[in-house]
């Protein structure tokens, strides 16, 4: 049934429909800026300028999507972008993030620090070292492509553009570029001051999920049973190629979901037309690894990003069928874990392709074949990386740059093993349980044996063997084994002054009587492991070594194997959903529109993951944990976040406001989790409605509706979005996709979860400022209640429509007495309302009311009809 709404008025407060009829794309959006400046928020001369950055079309609903980016002085405004979506030569939606005043808050056109000091500059003040030898690949008009000058993995752009201070109140000239660390733990996206030659605006676009040890659940499991089933595929268009993997198939979600299957040729023929280990367009692979167009999965024990890692070769017949052994340490695994971070890359790719994740507008691929966007993209996906523990991590840059995925280990799960040995003294020999740090280098099978060494500080009032402060026995700790108390400070400031001592290891005695745990902390910087032991062990050793005695141990790999996030694979859709909200958010040329305090992206990455793992049978009221698995939970666990996601409210309770409260949402992390949890809602509302097809690339059930609404939602949205922002885009999208069918629906979900009519999310760079609110946009219930279907066609006509002058209602013989006739704008106001004789034709005058949409609700003989009006 088709329905007209009421709530389809307020898919967005800027959407309208262009007079103009010009055929070129920036003479629709000329017109329409020039004629709509004053309600957008910005004077004329603010948008008399500017450059189309990105332009391409959604195929399922024709918008035509164009991202502009403004201009002064000719020099382009950092993030200054209006998002818009054209359909029939006529702006459908737009988005605005553009700057205000423009003409008056410019410091000046003239850099005064040229491109290469501000390139020197800002890998000084970034500690990337001093960059050398800067050489000039390729130029433009204040636009340049430097070479890596040892201090970036990567070329590294450079242009001149205006950044926004933080209070808005200025636009400070800038050079705009970005440097991959060569340790591979960061992508700086910085803008360097060209007055001043100081970094005055930075983000990282590697994003770290920070999954530590949130929800950590050490409990002691059974071995693992290994079960494995053949025969696996889904009803797509599959390529043809011979290619089999054994892995956690789609949707199984890890080891505790499901079994490994044996996949035959899950290449789809429209996302891979020429399959997963293609490059060049021409049938046949040019590749019999885990390397092809879409990914290059590698492993990366040593963390180096060394693109040359091993990949597993499935030969000519392109078999990845290896064994596993999760009781074994990861290592043993290394070709199943490959083949699985290979597959479900590609089955990102793939899947979301269909929904419009594709060449034009973005997506990872070496080879676009010619259908659009920039190639020799295509993701490097490392295994098992040695980089860190307890985490995983991806880094998004604009279009025609390789993004970088990094897949790490996880603390064993179960009982302490005995890791640490002391051979002498006797008085105090023997094993010792301990517990890994959750960052830092691993204990490996390979023992470290030395000497013990207690580390002493400068602290004269407390405790000088806790190491928070400036160590004074360096040298005793060169290439010892370093034991230090807990103390209070940070587990990273201890092991970090040890290692530059030339620590071996270190290892930490508890200052408690609770139970030891994994410690946690950030410090890329470090590479030596450290443990933690419990104080009734420790403290003896302490004792031998303030007496003098001499302490020699060894610390070797023990207990429980550790986990491998390789096979989490809701951990892997999240990390790759980070590139794909990043890619359509602002377009494929700007990769840094998701860097303010509202946004949103953890919580698409949550939501892209449980879409591709939702299984027959499952419900809306299930608990859906987030990484279960590498955390040793089981399937109903927790996760690593606030709670759940569940559309039950018991188990999931969390609304809009608790963004306001960072002691019960993190930044970015929680917030991101409450978006995911309107989304879920949203979902299986859908879900109801239409039923769930397990046909993730093709199918018409709820769940597919949905992953369409929120994927055209990224793209709709402005740069840097709120909650409101990411609520009507999504409304604007089943505008295009749907005909509005389902404004009510979508528009409940998110009121449930008090991103109602009447919320506010206040500035989109203060993450203290929104405000819920759980109504319905005025007469809504009403208007859902009674909206008008095809089979009420034939009981009023109203026309012209689209209309410039009169509107004519004619009710025909169904009808009888008075009828009233009530104009409603988006916002919900009456702009106009007439009452006349039922029987006869009436005609309104709406020659004087502004052009846009609008409802025209009509109330006779006891029924309430409404139908969409169009001036123009």
């Amino acid at each position: 049934m088709k329905k007209f709404t009421f709530l389809s008025l307020f898919v967005l407060a800027l959407l309208s429909i262009s007079t103009v009829k010009a055929q070129d794309t920036e003479g629709i959006i000329s017109t329409y800026l020039n004629n709509s400046f004053s309600k957008l928020g910005v004077q004329a001369e603010d948008v008399s300028d500017f450059r189309i950055v990105s332009d391409y079309m959604t195929q399922k609903n024709g918008l035509q999507h164009v991202v502009v980016e403004q201009e002064v002085n000719n020099i382009p405004i950092y993030n200054g972008l209006g998002n818009f979506a054209i359909r029939n030569n006529e702006v459908f939606y737009f988005a605005n993030n553009l700057v205000n005043d423009i003409n008056g808050k410019f410091n000046t056109a003239t850099p005064s620090v040229d491109y290469l000091t501000a390139v020197q500059n800002a890998a000084n003040q970034l500690q990337l070292g001093t960059a050398s030898d800067l050489q000039v690949i390729s130029s433009g008009v204040n636009e340049y492509v430097l070479s890596n000058g040892g201090v970036s993995q990567e070329n590294i752009p450079v242009r001149l553009v205006y950044q926004l201070s933080d209070d808005e109140s200025a636009l400070r000239l800038a050079w705009d570029l970005s440097m991959l660390a060569n340790d591979g733990k960061n992508w700086w996206s910085v803008r360097v001051d060209a007055t001043t030659g100081q970094i005055i605006s930075q983000n990282d676009w590697i994003l770290t999920c920070s999954f530590g040890e949130t929800g950590k659940v050490h409990e002691a499991h059974a071995k693992n049973e290994i079960v494995e089933e053949t025969g696996f595929g889904f009803t797509s268009n599959m390529l043809v190629d011979g290619s089999e993997y054994r892995v956690y198939p789609m949707p199984v979600e890890s080891p505790i979901h499901g079994s490994r299957q044996l996949v035959s040729q899950p290449a789809d023929i429209l996302a891979s037309p020429f399959g997963w280990h293609d490059n060049n367009g021409v049938p046949g692979p040019e590749d019999t690894t885990t390397r092809g167009n879409n990914v290059r999965a590698v492993e990366d024990t040593s963390g180096n990003d060394s693109p040359s890692g091993f990949a597993p070769d499935g030969g000519t017949d392109l078999s990845f069928d290896f064994p596993v052994d999760l009781n074994e340490q990861p290592v043993v695994y290394q070709e199943a874990a490959i083949t699985n971070l290979f597959y479900w890359n590609n089955i990102m790719h793939d899947v979301w392709f269909q929904y419009g994740f594709d060449a034009p507008s973005g997506n990872f691929q070496r080879n676009n074949y010619g259908a659009g966007g920039q190639g020799f993209d295509n993701v490097n996906a490392d295994a098992q990386d040695g980089s860190g523990i307890n985490n995983a991590t991806f880094g998004t840059p604009p279009d025609g740059q390789r993004p970088r995925m990094s897949m790490f280990l996880w603390s064993p799960v179960g009982p302490p093993g005995t890791p640490l040995t002391v051979n002498a003294p006797g008085s105090v020999a023997g094993d010792y349980e301990a517990i890994e740090a959750g960052f830092g280098g691993s204990l490996t099978d390979t023992p470290i044996i030395a000497d013990f060494a207690l580390m002493v500080d400068n602290d004269t009032t407390g405790d000088a063997n806790d190491g928070c402060d400036p160590i004074t026995n360096g040298a005793a700790l060169n290439n010892r084994i370093a034991v230090v108390r807990r103390g209070s400070c940070n587990f990273t400031v201890k092991v970090s002054s040890a290692q530059q001592a030339g620590a071996l290891a270190v290892i930490v005695v508890t200052n408690t009587t609770d139970p030891i745990f994994a410690m946690g902390g950030e410090d890329a910087s470090i590479t030596i492991p450290s443990v933690m032991i419990s104080m009734a062990d420790g403290e003896p050793i302490i004792d031998a070594l303030l007496n003098g005695t001499t302490v020699n141990g060894q610390l070797v790999a023990d207990g429980p194997p550790n986990l491998d996030g390789d096979f989490d694979n809701g951990i892997i859709a999240h990390e790759y959903a980070h590139g794909i909200s990043n890619r359509l958010t602002g377009g494929r040329t700007n990769a840094g529109c998701l860097g303010n305090a509202d946004q949103m992206g953890e919580g698409w990455s949550d939501y892209y993951g449980l879409m591709l793992t939702i299984e027959a049978g499952d419900q809306g009221t299930d608990r859906r944990g987030i990484g279960n698995y590498v955390i040793g939970a089981g399937t109903e666990g927790n996760g690593i976040r606030p709670a759940p996601y569940s559309t039950d409210t018991g188990i999931n309770g969390f609304t809009y406001a608790a963004t306001n409260n960072a002691n019960l949402l993190s930044q970015p992390h929680g917030i991101g989790f409450m978006w995911s949890t309107v989304l879920w809602d949203m979902t299986w509302d859908l879900i109801d409605l239409y039923g769930f097809d397990d046909d993730f690339y093709n199918g018409t059930g709820g769940n597919n509706i949905a992953m369409q609404l929120v994927t055209d939602g990224l793209k709709l949205q402005p740069c840097s979005p709120g909650f409101i922002d990411g609520r009507d885009a999504i409304l604007a999208a089943d505008m295009a996709n749907n005909n509005g069918a389902n404004q009510c629906l979508i528009y409940q979900a998110f009121a449930d979860r008090g991103l109602g009519f009447s919320a506010t999310q206040g500035n989109t760079n203060n993450r203290f400022d929104q405000t819920e609110a759980f109504d319905m946009p005025p007469e809504s219930e009403l208007d859902c209640a009674l909206s008008v279907d095809e089979a009420n066609f034939d009981l009023f006509k109203v026309f012209p429509n689209p209309t410039n002058g009169n509107l004519n209602i004619s009710l025909g013989n169904t009808f009888s007495g008075q009828a009233k006739a009530t104009l409603i704008d988006i916002q919900g106001r009456q702009i106009q309302t007439t009452t006349f004789d039922a029987s006869q034709l009436h005609t309104m005058n709406v020659s004087d009311i502004s052009n846009g949409i609008y409802v025209l609700k009509l109330d006779v003989n006891g029924k309430s009809l409404s139908t969409k009006v169009v001036i123009e």
